[in-house]
């Protein structure tokens, strides 16, 4: 039987782990790309980490999705959060010895945190009926909220405390990545009953039983999902949404800095882009439950548009703030409405697969495009980055389109 004050608990613990994991994760990307030239001895390797992590992160989602779908949600985030905490341990020990590899496994480990990690908001939507699975799913994205705060606010005072045990300061933000990580895994495995996707299946039968007693609908096999239009546009929309937002706000601080912007006004900028990313996602998933999925996955690619156009119009670090931030939204938008269209496409034990396959997609074409953006911006700078941000969106917006025509409309799906 479906209670709801049990989703509500499983919904805080989820949002509890996953802002303790994103606080780690931020807290060492603070100090990343410093730490990596430091031990590598050469700049051309700061963008390293992020591309190894983002790269492990594509190839271990299917991976984590089909773990979940066997042995449920609470064992594949447990290992996750794991993970994380063993990242946090291999970095520590790179620093100490000055082993620049060691740090890449440090970073392939985050990766693999991050891929179980990001399933967590599909395990807060199965955790409440369709109607409300966007608003869930947007109150587990602002979780990144808090690791955008309490993260950075954590770099200095676990330098001290490391400093204080005869150890690098460097060494604090991995060490609260082991700290974080390790509690968001036992909060997880303890605390995480029922599994999520019980839950699920649970209101998955609450609804069949009300559909004048149909049975069941068998699992389809995965290429039978991946040609649905409905899942073709999900994992389109969350892909062009996600390597938009990566390519032009990778790029952005690199713009600033030959604009002779500081660190402060370089911060402000990305600090208004995370507020954009996370900071309102409990609106947008309110406003995709109310108004709906393809209607908010065309507002949210507006919305890239806009930004883009904007981005390279001036260097004026309060203009870019603005497109920043209009970034992060427009990210938010397709990102949540994606993942909730995903979801409801779906049945209980198809979902993990799909979302597997989805997140791998997704990942891989945010790292290829995190390392094409460089190439880019070196030939034909900001504006070239933020014009192919614009050719992606409005090829989004013709898929949108194209997958919705009246003829399709007419078919079940």
């Amino acid at each position: 039987m479906y209670v709801r004050s049990t989703s509500n608990r499983l919904l805080a613990l989820l949002f509890i782990t996953q802002s303790l994991s994103s606080a780690a994760q931020i807290a060492v990307f603070t100090l990343a790309a410093i730490v990596t030239v430091r031990l590598s001895g050469t700049e051309s390797t700061a963008g390293l980490p992020s591309s190894v992590l983002t790269f492990s992160q594509a190839l271990l989602a299917l991976p984590f999705a089909m773990l979940m779908g066997r042995f449920g949600r609470r064992l594949g985030l447990t290992l996750g959060y794991a993970a994380g905490a063993l990242a946090g341990l291999v970095g520590l020990m790179a620093i100490v010895q000055g082993t620049f590899p060691l740090l890449m496994v440090s970073a392939a480990l985050m990766g693999m945190s991050r891929a179980s990690g990001e399933q967590s908001r599909f395990a807060a939507g199965e955790l409440f009926p369709e109607a409300e699975r966007a608003r869930m799913i947007g109150r587990l994205v602002f979780a990144g909220t808090i690791g955008a705060v309490v993260g950075p606010v954590l770099v200095v005072p676990g330098g001290q405390l490391m400093s204080a045990l005869g150890l690098h300061p460097d060494t604090g933000p991995w060490a609260v990545m082991l700290l974080l990580c390790s509690l968001a895994a036992l909060l997880t495995f303890w605390a995480l009953r029922p599994d999520p996707m019980a839950v699920g299946r649970t209101i998955a039968g609450h609804v069949e039983t009300n559909r004048q007693d149909r049975p069941a609908a068998p699992v389809r096999p995965l290429r039978t999902l991946l040609l649905l239009p409905k899942v073709q546009l999900a994992v389109a929309a969350a892909l062009v949404s996600q390597t938009v937002m990566v390519v032009l706000m990778v790029m952005t601080p690199l713009h600033m800095d030959h604009h002779h912007h500081g660190r402060e006004a370089i911060s402000l900028v990305i600090s208004m882009h995370t507020l954009g990313m996370f900071g309102l996602s409990a609106v947008t998933g309110y406003l995709i439950d109310r108004f709906g999925r393809v209607p908010m996955l065309v507002a949210g690619a507006l919305i890239l548009i806009v930004s883009a156009l904007l981005a390279p119009v001036s260097t004026n670090q309060y203009i870019l703030s603005a497109a920043l931030f209009l970034l992060g939204l427009g990210w938010n938008f397709g990102y949540v409405a994606a993942s909730s269209l995903l979801a409801d496409t779906l049945q209980g034990e198809e979902r993990a697969r799909v979302q597997g396959v989805n997140d791998s997609l997704v990942f891989l074409a945010a790292g290829f495009g995190s390392l094409a953006s460089g190439p880019l911006f070196a030939s034909g700078g900001y504006a070239a980055v933020s014009s192919a941000g614009i050719v992606l969106t409005l090829a989004l917006i013709g898929l949108i389109v194209w997958l919705n025509r009246p003829q399709l409309k007419a078919k079940p799906i």
